[in-house]
């Protein structure tokens, strides 16, 4: 499996999953030029996407909807002068090589769905814009060998912003976004010795930073030794900072994700263990 979170954010978020020659893309936010620079830095064409698999029509994941018109699109909800292929809660549909299973969320737009994408050989569980993640999802979620899961805000920075008091208690809402704390708790249950790489996405730019994040979830981790691979990497995602992962580490580009650490926290975007 090869695949690289193209941007995650408020400002846009797209993911690129491939396995076997079958070409995915989850979400089309971000700006045109952001959006199809990204793709051709892959050497991906849309019109070689075998499907666009849709989280949620909130703009921020579907600003771009207009340019996949002639590519099959999965979505939960409708979208304008759009023929979709309905995805309905854990009922699961295959794109080529790839099985996608649907898991609701809980977020403040209709339908809001996260995705666990298996090959048969590889699972990655992509989860973004859910207040919570409920328990019973759990089986379904744990051991996956790569995990994108949001990590979107620091409780007490959010209440410090200057952003109104509504806003803040949506997002702190179990129909907002994922706080830090969640996130790593979250993780904690669902790694295994398979996992081999998280990517903590959906940051705020405002109510979080990428080392308080990652901090955040390797002090959770580092207490579940027992069940994490020595080589276990995780990485924070920027707004606009491509993170890839090229299939059995083969690189696909100059931002791989390739050199693991152990244990050790460092303030450059990566902690690995």
């Amino acid at each position: 499996m090869r695949f690289a979170l193209l941007c995650s954010g408020s400002k846009g978020n797209s993911f690129y999953v491939e396995h076997e020659g079958t070409k995915v893309l989850i979400d089309c936010g971000g700006t045109k030029k952001y959006l199809f620079s990204a793709l051709e830095k892959l050497k991906v064409g849309v019109d070689q996407l075998n499907g666009l698999v849709v989280t949620h029509d909130h703009s921020d994941h579907v600003s771009q909807i207009r340019f996949f018109q002639n590519i099959p699109v999965y979505s939960p909800v409708t979208l304008p002068d759009l023929d979709v292929f309905e995805v309905r809660p854990m009922q699961k549909f295959t794109i080529g090589s790839m099985i996608f299973t649907p898991v609701p969320l809980s977020h403040d737009a209709y339908h809001t769905t996260g995705y666990v994408i298996e090959t048969g050989q590889e699972k990655l569980v992509y989860i973004t814009d859910t207040g919570y993640l409920p328990s019973r999802y759990q089986p379904l979620l744990e051991g996956a060998d790569y995990y994108v899961l949001e990590c979107n805000h620091d409780v007490g920075m959010l209440m410090r912003t200057s952003r109104p008091q509504y806003l803040k208690q949506r997002i702190c809402s179990d129909e907002g976004h994922l706080n830090n704390e969640d996130c790593a708790e979250a993780l904690a249950h669902f790694i295994d010795l398979n996992t081999k790489l998280v990517v903590l996405a959906h940051i705020s730019q405002q109510a979080n930073t990428r080392e308080l994040a990652l901090h955040t979830v390797v002090e959770r981790l580092q207490e579940e030794k027992d069940r994490c691979r020595k080589d276990l990497m995780i990485c924070a995602a920027g707004q606009f900072e491509m993170i890839m992962k090229g299939e059995d580490d083969e690189e696909m580009d100059p931002g791989t994700v390739n050199s693991p650490v152990h244990l050790e926290y460092r303030t450059d975007n990566y902690a690995d263990f």
